[in-house]
């Protein structure tokens, strides 16, 4: 396992030069060098390509990958997950783009549902539409929400794609049966199980890790430091180990459970307030550094005000969960790359408004954003400028 980790670091090149926000790549790989983790290293594994291609090959390309398929060089006949994941994480959904909905109110929610069939949006107007994909963005439904305080702040589809459920700021949480249930599912996803762990993040700038076997306790199993502002959102990598959270501090963080405190260091952050609802986040915090930080990597580049703004693992299947992504106040979607730490696309140019959640595709190099402008857009696949070099 030692020599198949080395190799794979000596043979992992990053495409240097700039982030999109201006900031050098090589500084931040530099930091992310210093980093010795197996999530990092499994990220490289999960997003390939495979072991077998790279002995097969004295440099990989997706040309040579795709040559070597056709000759079957793997001996396998197909590609594995992981030159699959590997082949289609080169291509990411920056053109466009294209609109699928407006709406007269804000967008606040947008969620492909696990096999990629539906579409979920949320407007603040009580609206939550489901899109038909397959059919032409077709809308499926149009549900009126009730109850409704403020606006639509989240809501998902159950598994089977019969039940959507929704929330507003009222402490109230609905159930619609949407009328699914003869719908054939593109993907085996109704055997699924429920981990024993929860993650939360809140304003009072903690990660905390909480067992489902110990909840009648009150105490958290576990506690993450790093951030210095109220956290907005947090998504699971699914390996019961890493999750990442978006911070009004302006940052992603991702975290190991496995470097969980049992309570939060005691001391001063020695970090002004700042609310974030109504300024921007003042130019000399933003690089500060909690003094006991625990996170693994930060990743900067967007802009959380106003909003609880969301963050994202891209989808195993075509990307390894090579990337992390995320909407931002400043109406674009931010794409990190996960080992290197660099930006390596910014979708704008289109909103107008803050982009509060964003989704990607689970098995196409699509993305779907939705903006405080009452606009959906659709981001289809694009080859980066290393990859366009490749197929010369």
């Amino acid at each position: 396992m030692g020599y198949g980790m080395s190799r794979l670091e000596e043979a992992y090149n990053e495409h240097e030069g700039q982030n999109t926000d201006g900031s050098s790549s090589v500084e931040v790989k530099n930091e992310f060098s210093k980093l010795h983790n197996d999530i990092f290293h499994m990220t490289r594994l999960r997003s390939g390509p495979s072991e077998s291609i790279r002995r097969s090959m004295d440099a990989v390309s997706i040309t040579r990958l795709l040559r070597g398929r056709e000759v079957n060089s793997s001996g396998n006949g197909k590609f594995s997950s992981v030159d699959q994941a590997f082949a289609l994480g080169h291509y990411l959904p920056v053109d466009g783009p294209e609109i699928v909905d407006r709406m007269d109110s804000r967008a606040y929610v947008s969620q492909f549902s696990a096999d990629g069939s539906l579409f979920v949006a949320g407007f603040q107007g009580s609206h939550i539409r489901i899109y038909d994909v397959d059919k032409d963005w077709k809308v499926h439904r149009d549900i009126h929400a009730r109850n409704l305080r403020w606006t639509i702040s989240d809501a998902s589809l159950s598994p089977d794609q019969r039940f959507l459920v929704y929330s507003s700021l009222a402490p109230i949480i609905h159930i619609v049966n949407i009328g699914t249930a003869s719908r054939e599912s593109y993907a085996n996803i109704t055997k699924y199980t429920i981990g024993n762990l929860i993650y939360s993040g809140s304003d009072d700038n903690l990660c905390k890790v909480w067992d489902r076997r110990c909840l009648s306790t009150g105490e958290a199993a576990g506690v993450l430091t790093g951030h210095l502002h109220g956290i907005t959102h947090i998504d699971s990598r699914g390996d019961g180990r890493c999750f990442i959270s978006n911070g009004k501090d302006q940052a992603i963080k991702m975290w190991d459970i496995r470097k969980m405190t049992s309570n939060a260091d005691g001391s001063e952050n020695r970090v002004p307030a700042w609310d974030y609802r109504y300024s921007r986040y003042p130019q000399q915090q933003k690089q500060q550094k909690h003094p006991h930080d625990q996170s693994l990597a930060t990743y900067r580049g967007h802009s959380v005000l106003r909003t609880l703004i969301r963050c994202y693992f891209s989808p195993t299947y075509s990307t390894g969960q090579k990337y992390i992504y995320t909407g931002s106040y400043d109406a674009s979607v931010c794409i990190y790359d996960v080992v290197s730490g660099s930006q390596v696309a910014k979708l704008h140019g289109y909103h107008h408004l803050a982009v509060r959640d964003c989704s990607w595709h689970p098995f196409d190099p699509m993305l779907v954003s939705s903006s405080w402008d009452g606009r959906i857009a659709k981001w289809s696949k694009g080859c980066s400028q290393q990859d366009t070099s490749e197929l010369d």
